[in-house]
């Protein structure tokens, strides 16, 4: 559906929004962006959000009207806008009708005043940047006052979320018991930090992204209107570019409009070059070339996308989508068909057949923990190319069903008749059965400084044994450490580990070291030579315990 804005409801520009004018009118002298000029006048003009229109409609033809209505969903997805829209139809009377209306043609009395941003019945807060119990106050202070010319007073709070937990309570008095002539709408992006307590009391509406479809044969039709020539394919990245907000879509698509100005068309290595997207045919390339083992070519591939002005995210981005529908064309079957052009589409069809499910799966677990990977690295490219190289290192890894095969086997490879395209290059040496203590060296010896000093700290282990780890993780242990050393595990031996937690009264190692050291401390300190040095010098303490080796013959015990 179409877009929202964060602009103040007394803009001067607001209302020539939603004039009457149709699409394709002469542009105004100062030129307004696309996704202010194509916001919506009706409910008709919402897009993706028929059932929400329906319920209102059949709400308001019974008089089952809520007295507070709770709007959720991403941004640019049309939260302001339907609150503004509803204000309006809540109010909505004319001559020959006085009731609550989802049909707002002709306009109301009110509409004008409304949709401008005028009507002092209409009340609008940004929770944003009034989030103190006194701006709740001063708003709900008119709430027992009757409305002044409309038939509601309508409250409407955007980013509710926001509010403090003494406006919450504030807001919470009035909703359990509010007066019949006062409508509350609230909208939310973060719907979790909503208290229970007020989503119990609202109707909620969850406003839906719009379908990549959807959306780009919308911006196709305000392409005709504004004259603009952008190809298919180009309008098919933009909504995809878009992840279902409108307003996003038609930002993009502004940017998009003037990268030609003598009427030529916009196309799709246009707009791919302007939102530094890798080429989909090309990624496929690299996708088939790492998932075959083919390491150097794979890297050579996606380092000449960067190079061509790529962002390695947006590069990792849609290669998960390729694992993605790999695995839903392989789920689905041979009467699926996936959306895009048919080269690419084809391309993905044959990559499926060739692919295990559970190979699938493995490449979209190894991007997705490689993707959250590339958001924290230092070097994005860098780190883009380490990704590569796991999906070449889990090509040369047998798949689930090929490892029970080599299991009813009694160890036989069990790969006849398997794919040329995941025949490794090499074949990986058998993974050495670890101790937990092997673990902590070889995070050691590999450099991995960090991950070592984590898990020393906070990983209390209750079972370490081939492939299986179960552990309790100390306070403070990092959201993603878990992870990271599941990434480790995988990568050092060549096989799937699983990692759970569990409780455990066990200590860290770092717990283990402490503890022990103590105790070394303390039986030292308990002979008598050294409490008598101890107590001879005041303030002197036991800084270190070595032990070494007695002299030949001696009785004594070892030097300390």
């Amino acid at each position: 559906m179409h877009d929202e804005t964060e602009d103040h409801p007394t803009d001067d520009q607001t209302f020539s929004m939603f004039e009457e004018t149709e699409m394709g009118s002469s542009p105004p002298q100062n030129y307004e962006v696309l996704a202010r000029k194509y916001r919506p006048r009706l409910f008709s003009d919402l897009i993706g959000q028929e059932a929400m229109v329906r319920t209102l409609r059949n709400a308001f033809e019974t008089g089952r009207v809520a007295h507070a209505f709770m709007l959720t969903g991403v941004r640019g997805v049309g939260k302001t806008t339907t609150a503004r829209l509803l204000a309006r139809a809540l109010n909505y009377t004319r001559p020959d009708s006085n009731k609550p209306s989802v049909d707002l043609q002709p306009a109301g009395d009110f509409c004008a005043d409304i949709m401008a941003g005028q009507h002092p019945d209409v009340l609008e807060l940004d929770a944003a940047s009034r989030t103190g119990v006194a701006d709740m106050r001063d708003l709900l202070d008119g709430v027992r006052y009757a409305p002044n010319s409309a038939r509601y007073k309508v409250y409407i709070i955007d980013e509710v979320h926001m509010l403090s937990t003494q406006s919450f309570n504030a807001l919470l008095k009035t909703l359990e018991e509010p007066p019949a002539h006062v409508k509350f709408i609230f909208a939310t992006t973060e719907i979790r930090k909503v208290p229970i307590t007020v989503l119990s009391r609202c109707q909620r509406f969850d406003l839906k992204r719009l379908d990549s479809g959807l959306l780009s044969e919308h911006l196709g039709k305000i392409c005709a209107a504004e004259g603009a020539n952008v190809s298919s394919e180009g309008l098919a990245l933009i909504a995809r570019a878009a992840e279902g907000s409108v307003r996003d879509g038609l930002s993009i698509l502004d940017q998009a409009i003037v990268q030609a100005t003598d009427g030529a068309e916009i196309s799709a290595i246009d707009i791919r070059d302007m939102l530094g997207l890798g080429d989909r045919l090309r990624l496929l390339d690299a996708f088939e070339l790492a998932v075959s083992g083919q390491a150097q070519a794979a890297i050579d591939e996606v380092a000449a996308q960067v190079r061509d002005g790529a962002d390695p995210l947006i590069i990792l981005k849609d290669m998960l989508e390729i694992a993605a529908d790999i695995a839903t064309l392989q789920a689905a079957g041979a009467d699926y068909t996936l959306p895009g052009p048919a080269d690419w589409t084809s391309k993905t069809a044959k990559l499926a057949a060739q692919i295990s499910p559970a190979q699938a799966q493995r490449y979209w677990q190894i991007l997705l923990a490689g993707y959250r990977d590339t958001q924290t690295a230092p070097e994005s490219e860098t780190a883009l190319r380490m990704v590569i190289l796991r999906l070449v290192t889990a090509a040369g890894l047998p798949s689930a069903e090929e490892a029970l095969e080599m299991i009813k086997a009694g160890g036989a490879s069990g790969t006849a008749g398997k794919p040329e395209l995941n025949k490794p290059e090499t074949a990986p040496a058998p993974a050495p059965a670890w101790t937990f203590a092997d673990l902590i060296d070889r995070l050691d010896t590999s450099k991995e400084i960090r991950l070592w000093g984590e898990v020393r700290q906070y990983l209390r282990v209750s079972d370490f044994s081939d492939g299986m780890l179960v552990c309790a993780l100390a306070t403070g242990a990092p959201s993603d450490l878990l992870r990271r050393l599941t990434d480790f595990l995988e990568r050092e031996t060549g096989r799937d580990w699983d990692v759970r937690t569990g409780e455990t009264d066990a200590e860290t190692a770092r717990e283990v070291v402490e503890r022990e050291q103590f105790e070394k401390f303390e039986a030292v300190g308990a002979l008598p030579e050294i409490a008598s040095a101890l107590a001879e010098f005041p303030g002197a303490e036991i800084v270190a315990v070595e032990a070494r080796q007695a002299p030949v013959l001696s009785d004594e015990p070892d030097n300390v």
